[in-house]
């Protein structure tokens, strides 16, 4: 429950804005342009908005592109072969062959193909309307995504981040608990979540793109780019960290009954560490607590004894220097805390959300 109310939590402002935004395109279709039955623009809404923050605008275009490219083919194949299912076998294909050419994105193809269909079953008028539809549907699709609601670079890259942060706190404290129990008693629940936080790193990987985008092509952000830089560098980060935790959890679960136990209690603190980051990841206090605590953990750290307890806190050592990169202390600094005890170390100011007007050039 405590999962499904963080999702619906997460998602439905965007839900809103789909809702309100159909219902939009469906009023403009059948009441300002008088169209028979506006089927198709409030889908062309949904389907342009239902896309990650950052990535609306882009998708719309694909839908666009999708369903221009259909009727066109469809239209070809209604006239060279009429109704029937050689027409729509060779308009599908004729359709997924040019959108494969022209970008190759499934969302793309799929509204291609579906054009295609619709004009070579119900003929011309039909392409026509459902090009009409699609113009009408993206061009409520694009207000709402770049000029009413426009996302925020730096506000994405930062909802990934703690969405990933998340998924790696989750994976280690359920590592933890499997340590803690018996062999009997053990399941494949870690390795479940380790799977779902695949995912998630594929998802920051995206959000990294999409942020680049958005803060490349939306007018008023464009003076903010260099905030978004830098998190774009510190985001990168997360993947180093996230193999980190996936080779500590390996690691750890392949102790004895023993050692596992023991070393339960230092993935609880980890988890936390990520817990805490994933919370607030641009707040500054936030992450100096964050390195203070990962230092905690490996002050003491042994450099000698059994060879698989050794390799666990190496193991251990690098997600603690993973974490402390992200928080943006340079690297060389973070290696030497690390291996030499430190209690603290300096971390910079993250970048502020927000952005400036480029500075006016002064008259000769």
């Amino acid at each position: 429950m405590a999962e499904a109310r963080r999702r619906v939590g997460d998602n439905l402002w965007p839900v809103l804005q789909q809702a309100v935004a159909a219902a939009l395109s469906w009023w403009i279709a059948d009441d300002l342009i008088d169209h028979h039955v506006p089927l198709f623009a409030p889908i062309a809404t949904l389907v342009a908005l239902n896309t990650p923050l950052g990535g609306r605008g882009t998708n719309t275009v694909r839908v666009l592109v999708g369903v221009i490219t259909g009727v066109v083919v469809g239209q070809l194949a209604f006239a060279l072969l009429g109704h029937g299912t050689v027409a729509v076998g060779a308009a599908v294909l004729c359709a997924l062959l040019v959108t494969l050419l022209l970008d190759g994105e499934r969302i793309t193809m799929a509204q291609a193909a579906v054009g295609a269909v619709i004009c070579v079953a119900a003929g011309q008028q039909a392409g026509v309307d459902r090009v009409l539809d699609a113009l009408i549907g993206g061009a409520v699709a694009l207000v709402f995504s770049q000029l009413l609601f426009p996302v925020h670079s730096l506000a994405l890259l930062r909802r990934a981040e703690s969405t990933t942060l998340s998924g790696l706190a989750r994976a280690l404290a359920l590592t933890a608990r499997e340590m803690d129990a018996e062999d009997d008693e053990r399941t494949l629940r870690t390795w479940d979540e380790v799977r779902t936080v695949h995912t998630l790193l594929d998802d920051l990987g995206r959000a990294r793109a999409d942020s680049i985008a958005v803060a490349g092509r939306t007018l008023h952000r464009r003076a903010g780019r260099e905030p978004v830089t830098r998190e774009t560098a510190t985001a990168l980060q997360l993947d180093l960290l996230g193999n980190s935790c996936f080779t500590l959890v390996r690691r750890a679960l392949a102790l004895d009954t023993r050692r596992r136990r023991e070393f339960a209690p230092t993935l609880r603190v980890l988890s936390g560490v990520l817990d805490a980051l994933a919370a607030a990841p641009g707040s500054h206090a936030v992450r100096r607590h964050a390195t203070r605590w990962v230092l905690d953990v490996v002050r003491d750290a042994p450099d000698a004894g059994p060879a698989p307890t050794v390799i666990v806190w190496e193991n251990v050592r690098l997600v603690a220097q993973d974490v402390l990169v992200f928080a943006g202390v340079d690297a060389e600094t973070t290696e030497r805390a690390v291996h030499d005890g430190a209690t603290e170390v300096p971390v910079p100011d993250p970048p502020r959300r927000g952005w400036t007007l480029p500075p006016r050039r002064r008259r000769p």
